[in-house]
C-alpha cells in the first residue's frame, strides 16, 4: 500500500498496467486496454504525463488534496511530482486516455526549450482542466494521431513528428485553460479581491518587517492555489504577474510612508521587508524616477 513507484520510463507504466510499449520515450495509454489492475499506486514522476479522464473511476491525490478530477477532465504531471491514485470501481479497465513522454524525447527540440511555458504541469489539486465535448474530441484526436505515428515505426522523421504533435496537444491545453480562466471569471475576481486584502494586511501588520518581502508562493498558498495557476490566472485577469503586482504594492506603500511620515528611509525600508535600505532606494528610484529623499522633498513643498 505504501510502495512508491519511481516512474522513470514509459515502459514501467505500461508494464504495470499490461499495455504495449511502441517507443521507449513516449506512449499513448488507453486504460480501457489494461490487462492488470493497480488499486492504489503512489507515483513519483520522472516523465511528463497528461491524462484525460472520461469517467469518474479513480481518485488522485496531490499533496494533501484530492484532484478536482471528474468526467471529462485533464490533469498533467511533470518530473519531480508525486501523486497517489486510488481506483474507485471494480473493473480492471478504466476509461482514461493519456500520454507519457520522457524528457529525453525533447532534447535538441524547440519544445525542449519551451516546455517550461506549459505551466499547467505544475497546477495542483483543485486546478484540473474541465473540457467541453468539442475540446475533448480535439484532445482525443491529437492522441490518436500520436498513436498512429508510434504504430508507423521509427524512421528519421519520427522524433520530429512526435514532438510536433505533442506540442500541438499542449498548445490546445493552453488554449482550453485560458477559456477556463474566462468562464471562471467571477471566482477569479474573488481570488483577486482576497489577494489584494492579503497584500494590505501583509504591509499594514508586522509580517513584512518580520518575514521580509512577500513571495508569490506565500499568497498562492493563502488562496489555496499553486503558484503557477495563481500566476496564470492573475495575468489573465490583470495583465500583470503576481511579482509585478507585489512590487507595485510595495512602491505604493513606500510612497505613502515617505511622503506622509517623518520616518527615516532606512526605517521605512526595514518596515517593508527590505534587508538592505540601499536595495529599497534602488528599486524606488527605478520605479518612481527619483530617490525616496527627493520624493519626500517634492511633497513637502
Amino acid at each position: 500500500m505504501d510502495k512508491i513507484f519511481d516512474l522513470n520510463s514509459v515502459d514501467q507504466y505500461n508494464e504495470l498496467y499490461g499495455l504495449e510499449t511502441l517507443n521507449p520515450l513516449v506512449s499513448v495509454v488507453d486504460l480501457n486496454k489494461a490487462t492488470r489492475r493497480m488499486e492504489y499506486v503512489h507515483w513519483h514522476y520522472g516523465v511528463y504525463a497528461l491524462y484525460l479522464k472520461l469517467e469518474k473511476a479513480c481518485d488522485i491525490r496531490y499533496g494533501r488534496q484530492n484532484y478536482d478530477y471528474q468526467e471529462g477532465t485533464i490533469v498533467c504531471f511533470a518530473p519531480g511530482q508525486s501523486t497517489e491514485t486510488t481506483i474507485t470501481n471494480d473493473r480492471i479497465q478504466q476509461n482514461v486516455l493519456g500520454i507519457l513522454f520522457h524528457p529525453d524525447l525533447l532534447q535538441g527540440t524547440a519544445l525542449g526549450k519551451s516546455i517550461r511555458k506549459y505551466t499547467f504541469f505544475s497546477y495542483e489539486a483543485n486546478e484540473a482542466l474541465h473540457l467541453s465535448e468539442e475540446e475533448r474530441a480535439i484532445v482525443t484526436d491529437c492522441l490518436k494521431i500520436i498513436r498512429m505515428e508510434l504504430e508507423h515505426g521509427v524512421d528519421k522523421h519520427s522524433k520530429t513528428l512526435l514532438v510536433t504533435h505533442i506540442e500541438l496537444l499542449l498548445n490546445y491545453c493552453m488554449r482550453f485553460y485560458e477559456r477556463q480562466f474566462a468562464t471562471r471569471s467571477r471566482a477569479n475576481h474573488d481570488v483577486l479581491a482576497r489577494f489584494e486584502r492579503l497584500l494590505d494586511d501583509y504591509f499594514e501588520g508586522p509580517l513584512a518587517e518580520r518575514d521580509g518581502l512577500p513571495t508569490v508562493k506565500y499568497f498562492a498558498d493563502k488562496v489555496c492555489l499553486s503558484p503557477n495557476y495563481f500566476g496564470d490566472m492573475l495575468k489573465k485577469e490583470t495583465g500583470k504577474t503576481p511579482q509585478e503586482y507585489i512590487q507595485e504594492k510595495v512602491i505604493e506603500v513606500a510612497k505613502e510612508r515617505v511622503a506622509g511620515t517623518d520616518e527615516t528611509v532606512s526605517r521605512i525600508a526595514y518596515s517593508l521587508g527590505f534587508q538592505y535600505p540601499q536595495h529599497f532606494c534602488r528599486q524606488f528610484k527605478r520605479r518612481v524616477g527619483c530617490t525616496p529623499n527627493e520624493y519626500r522633498a517634492r511633497n513637502d513643498r
